[in-house]
């Protein structure tokens, strides 16, 4: 439906000082903090994970060579969506010298709705990590104690009972990814590189994170996470994330989160023969979602 002069009728009134309400400041591209971002040029992508081989065994004198297979563990799969908006204006409302003020806002109104749409997909994949009902390519959630590996046992990225952000618990999780192992228990040297918080926790990021001494105690010990660059890229704030307890860092395992940009956002305009309205548009195709669950580790809080 056309946005038409009823809909508009205060600012056909002459003395009108001010129009609000679509100037708001808007959060940034929140969702490159989190994903790696590549084009496709496919209705599709899948990523296969490949296992390694096992510890290499001792040869004994005269004894044959033991050989191993690689294979293929699981398919991640991203489906793009299409996601798009418009407006338009009648002619009427053209007429009357509403266009250039009122295609000026509303583009940027525009603008808005698809930016919080994207942040609002991205960090769903977080918001939905805990949950079984969205799984990866490897038959379970993002965040499970269970990933299961070719060599009978799993990996863990997430701790067993959810904790809060606090010194020992970030401390836990930073131990725990360094015992992760590939798909043939080999060790693979993870490391966290950037916390991930909603903005409930920005303050306790910071004391943790970037105070000399410990936090909370009267001791005059060394802050060690700070020490020790345990989390080098420090925090960022998500404003799109829904649980104010939950807390996620982002690894340095490769191939982890991705985003897949389809069709980059484009815009449009064109006038309507029959009724003389304006139309305008804006559309783009991306797709969100992990292949190696080893690139995050979360908690959802205690509460």
């Amino acid at each position: 439906m056309a946005i038409s002069r009823a809909q508009l009728l205060k600012e056909l009134l002459p003395g009108l000082n001010a129009l609000f309400g679509l100037e708001y400041a808007r959060y940034g591209e929140e969702h490159k903090e989190i994903f790696d971002t590549e084009t496709s040029e496919r209705s599709f992508e899948e990523e296969t994970k490949l296992s390694g081989f096992s510890a290499a065994p001792v040869k004994n004198e005269g004894s044959a060579i033991a050989y191993d297979n690689g294979q293929e563990v699981f398919t991640a799969r991203y489906t793009h969506e299409t996601i798009a908006l418009g407006f338009s204006l009648t002619e009427e409302a053209i007429e009357d010298n509403l266009y250039d003020s009122l295609s000026a806002r509303y583009t940027k109104a525009l603008a808005r709705a698809m930016s919080y749409t994207k942040q609002t997909k991205a960090a769903a994949v977080l918001n939905n990590g805990f949950s079984s009902s969205f799984l990866g390519g490897d038959g379970v959630s993002l965040f499970s104690t269970s990933h299961p590996l070719v060599s009978g046992g799993t990996n863990s990225n997430r701790p067993s009972t959810m904790v809060d952000l606090n010194e020992t618990s970030l401390e836990a999780a930073v131990i725990q990814i360094a015992g992760w192992t590939d798909e043939r228990s080999l060790l693979i040297a993870a490391k966290p590189k950037k916390l991930i918080i909603p903005p409930s926790l920005m303050f306790v990021a910071t004391r943790l994170l970037e105070t000399e001494l410990r936090v909370g105690t009267s001791d005059n010990d060394i802050n060690a996470i700070k020490n020790n660059g345990s989390i080098p890229e420090g925090y960022t704030v998500n404003h799109f994330l829904t649980d104010t307890n939950a807390w996620f860092l982002c690894t340095d395992v490769p191939n982890g989160m991705k985003h897949f940009v389809r069709t980059p956002m484009s815009t449009g305009m064109d006038g309507d023969f029959d009724t003389g309205n304006v139309r305008y548009k804006a559309r783009e195709r991306y797709s969100f979602g992990w292949s190696d669950p080893l690139g995050m580790w979360g908690s959802s809080g205690s509460a």
